[in-house]
């Protein structure tokens, strides 16, 4: 364990590094991170983050897990689940049971989906060079070809010390298909950096499903990149609703052709959380598509940025790509930013982008109202409608469960409309 004197981040993970067998790669992604610095609101992609609110050395490395109990919820997700993988503090404690055509393993690794390293990959961005040089392993996770997992796969993350760094790596074979869902809880006080990457092979399809449940004290940063090949199908809903800044990147590549991402983010933001979604679609692939909803809301004084690019490449002719952001502002002193954008290297495309921010519909409140609803039911009735869109494509084993938290935290948000 690293000694309770050992008050510097730097100081624990230099001595964390040192302790692996592949000690050398991490030093690499280390000295770059070194290199790079913490990011700053004048850089343009932190410049909405609280930076002035993070330190660094309120945090610290450690060599081992630290045992707790899960929570209720994540109890009842796991046992809805065909297979639990348990992953504490970054490191993976249990890989489940046996489910057939799937494996599961902890190993270190220096390699991305990508095909180069994940310094190589990751180079220009700061927190995923933390997690290189500091995650424990990575849990991978194949599906063999040809197999089609009936029952959903659920990673659970739990952030138990002041630092967690977990990587996941997901393979899915030629013609496969499973439901796989990362669940975040935890992380009082702590720094939660995770990195997912999710390769799917040739006509695979892959339904996921990331839910960030972490206590509101927490820093979470967090990037995933999915990696489609010919007439792969990546459909991917991510829910952020706990964390003081919650920062999710979520990219997708369409690599071959017929390839297709669906992508589905929402938040919900109180008090004074900030929500930070980016989104990347890169198109290589012809007749590839992408489909992106992000929809969130936000009260108190807490605010949300979405920024989103669809990139097409030359070559990626009949792609078909779209782009939507709708925002609700629960109260005056809440504030949403969306920064949609498009970069189309091809003519033979469709493309499309919208936007929207704004408080709830007053014809739809009066509506509601005009039938006895009073105004506080009529309110949260259209914030639910608002959420449950995004809900609705969550696998049937857990859509109930998770209605039921989001509408929990739903009915503990104070809404001020005129």
């Amino acid at each position: 364990m690293v000694p309770i004197s050992m008050k510097s981040f730097a100081d624990s993970a230099s001595l964390f590094i040192a302790e692996r067998s592949d000690a050398p790669s991490r030093q690499v992604a280390w000295e770059a991170f070194e290199f790079a610095g913490l990011p700053t609101t004048s850089d343009e992609v932190w410049r909405y983050a609280p930076l002035h609110d993070f330190a660094l050395d309120r945090f610290t490395v450690v060599a081992e897990p630290k045992s707790a109990a899960d929570s209720s919820f994540a109890a009842q997700l796991c046992e809805r689940a065909g297979l639990a993988i348990r992953v504490v503090d970054g490191f993976c404690v249990s890989s489940g049971v046996t489910v057939d055509g799937v494996t599961v393993e902890a190993v270190e690794s220096a390699q991305s989906l990508s095909g180069s390293t994940f310094t190589t990959r990751y180079a220009s961005d700061t927190f995923a060079l933390l997690n290189i040089a500091l995650a424990p392993t990575t849990t991978i996770i194949r599906v063999a070809a040809g197999v089609n997992v009936a029952e959903p796969i659920v990673v659970l993350n739990v952030a138990n010390s002041t630092s967690s760094f977990s990587r996941t790596q997901i393979f899915l074979g030629r013609g496969s298909s499973a439901t796989i869902v990362e669940y975040f809880e935890g992380g009082a006080d702590a720094l939660v950096v995770p990195l997912s990457e999710y390769e799917v092979g040739d006509n695979a399809s892959l339904q996921l499903v990331t839910y960030q449940r972490l206590e509101a004290t927490s820093w979470h940063v967090a990037r995933t990149t999915g990696f489609l090949s010919r007439d792969a199908r990546l459909r991917q809903a991510v829910v952020g609703i706990g964390a003081h800044y919650n920062r999710s990147r979520n990219d997708a590549e369409m690599l071959g052709a017929g390839s297709e991402n669906e992508l589905r983010t929402t938040f919900l933001g109180s008090g004074t959380q900030v929500h930070d979604f980016r989104t990347h679609q890169l198109h290589h692939g012809a007749r590839s598509r992408s489909t992106l909803l992000s929809k969130g809301a936000v009260a108190d004084t807490s605010r949300s940025i979405y920024t989103g690019l669809i990139e097409i490449e030359k070559g990626a002719k009949r792609t078909d790509a779209r782009q939507t952001n709708h925002n609700l502002l629960l109260s005056p002193g809440a504030h949403a930013d969306s920064v949609p954008n498009l970069d189309i290297r091809e003519n033979d495309v469709m493309c499309a982008h919208a936007s929207s921010v704004g408080p709830l519909d007053e014809l739809q409140r009066w509506y509601l109202e005009s039938r006895g609803v009073t105004r506080d039911d009529a309110e949260r009735l259209m914030i639910q409608g608002f959420f449950y869109e995004m809900l609705a494509n969550l696998p049937p084993q857990l859509a109930e469960l998770v209605e039921r938290d989001v509408t929990s935290v739903l009915a503990a948000v104070n809404v001020v409309t005129p």
